[in-house]
């Protein structure tokens, strides 16, 4: 490893071990996932390498009412979907995703890993939804409550 915390070279990061992180709501979300914001230190942003085996999704389709998140591809090529969109990726793109943007997961189509640089913000409070699933996941800190859109009761 380097000598300083906040230096992650290239054989540090190819060292780390990838953890399995699975999404909760989507079963072919499997990512390979090492953290190197947490590897340095960082709290308030969440940069993550995400590896995706062919047919794998990123996530359940899902948007950030409050947080933002962006995705570099690194490697490989999927298919973005953004609101009822899909898009062709690969190498070099970038995929920005404001807060209350459009919903999106990514799926890599190819027949290699799909790598990406993953990065968002980590407030304290957020609200996701998932739109084809009809849930809303309330995050306050380490609490997190996900319920169904019908149980939504506006003011």
């Amino acid at each position: 490893m380097s000598q300083t915390r906040e230096l992650l070279k290239a054989a540090d990061i190819e060292a780390m071990e990838a953890v399995v992180s699975p999404h909760p709501l989507n079963p072919n979300a499997l990512r390979l996932r090492k953290s190197l914001g947490d590897a340095t230190g960082i709290t308030q942003l969440g940069f993550h390498r995400i590896e995706l085996m062919p047919g794998r999704d990123s996530s359940e389709y899902h948007f950030h009412h409050y947080e933002e998140e962006c995705v570099y591809v690194l490697a490989g090529h999927g298919r973005a979907l953004i609101g009822e969109q899909a898009h062709d990726i690969g190498t070099g793109d970038f995929l920005g995703f404001a807060r209350n943007g459009p919903a999106h997961v990514i799926t890599n189509t190819g027949d290699i890993p799909l790598v990406m640089l993953v990065a968002g913000q980590r407030l304290e409070q957020d609200i996701c939804d998932y739109p084809h699933r009809r849930k809303r996941l309330y995050m306050r800190g380490e609490q997190a409550d996900l319920v169904d859109f019908d149980a939504i009761v506006p003011d």
